[in-house]
């Protein structure tokens, strides 16, 4: 077998076990899907990348919701199972991924009552834990794909950034090239708020009542 066809099964293999959830994340089916078509040891290069099972998740029929969904509506079919993802009690001492992404809205929403795109980034940034929570932000970005706007994309690209930014450990080249985004604050705001909603036993809003709140800023900025 030619090692473009051999890669080419491996792909096809480690899609099928994240839509059948035989795996949940993308870098072990990668090996797994290795192992049961070679049946032994492979070469990494012979392996197909992360990035390209992720492009190949986007065009198995039924892994994503048709483009004509209501954006609001894939937004809630992908949040929903998050309630059953649950977290190093270390680093989130609140529990599952829902909670702490409605507490990181509730906080978002506080600060910038006006900016829908900053709420949507805050409410979505941990999305891609419910596929792969290895490569998290990679998953979600695929997921949420054009139904969120460059922006809010952009701000949850590039949180794992503004953390090493908050904790001081960040690069100068790095922070430079973030910080001449006009976005900047809002993206430490962000890292802030991501930060902060880590409390156990706070009152979150509902995800039905959060997605209406962005909803309605969204009807009233036309």
């Amino acid at each position: 077998m030619s090692n473009d066809k051999l890669r080419r099964k491996i792909l096809y293999e480690a899609a099928r076990m994240v839509i059948s959830r035989q795996e949940t994340q993308i870098s072990h089916a990668r090996i797994l899907a290795a192992r049961k078509i070679c049946k032994g040891w492979v070469k990494t290069w012979d392996l197909p990348s992360e990035q390209e099972i992720c492009d190949e998740l986007q065009r198995i029929e039924g892994f994503r919701q048709p483009p004509a969904v209501d954006r609001f509506e894939l937004f809630h079919a992908l949040m929903q199972p998050l309630a059953r993802v649950s977290q190093r009690k270390q680093d989130h001492p609140e529990g599952d991924v829902l909670y702490h992404s409605l507490q990181v809205f509730d906080l978002a929403r506080d600060e910038l009552s006006y900016d829908e795109e900053f709420q949507l980034a805050a409410l979505l940034h941990d999305v891609g834990k419910g596929v792969d929570p290895v490569n998290p932000i990679v998953a979600g970005l695929h997921l949420l794909g054009d139904s969120i706007t460059s922006r809010t994309s952009w701000l949850i690209e590039h949180l794992p950034e503004a953390h090493r930014i908050c904790e001081g450990t960040i690069g100068v080249r790095a922070r430079r090239r973030l910080h001449d985004s006009e976005d900047f604050a809002e993206l430490v705001l962000l890292a802030e708020c991501d930060r902060a909603g880590r409390v156990a036993g706070v009152q979150v809003p509902e995800l039905e009542e959060a997605l209406a709140a962005i909803k309605y800023l969204s009807d009233q900025n036309g």
